[in-house]
């Protein structure tokens, strides 16, 4: 009984791993955003390229069956604009 117990948990990781790693790209590419979003990453950029690209970043997810990464980037940030004050006469 514990073999069949074993083969049906490998068979069942297996299978979620090989679903997990179908996601079209632009699915998970949306998802990545919003979980930077909601922790508070700004200026970052996402591209998706294929997996034997060399691309400058980090890659952070790979996506359509591994066929795919996705690679994040830090973007600068415009300095922010001096406020004018006016002065009244």
């Amino acid at each position: 009984m514990r073999p069949l117990a074993a083969i049906a948990f490998l068979l069942t990781v297996s299978l979620s791993a090989y679903a997990q790693a179908a996601k079209p790209c632009e699915e998970l590419k949306a998802e990545i955003a919003k979980k930077m979003d909601a922790n508070g990453v700004k200026s970052y950029s996402l591209e998706i390229v294929a997996k034997d690209k060399d691309a400058d970043g980090k890659v952070v997810g790979t996506c359509e069956g591994g066929t795919k990464k996705i690679v994040y980037n830090r973007t600068s940030t415009p300095p922010p604009t001096p406020e004018t004050k006016t002065s009244k006469p």
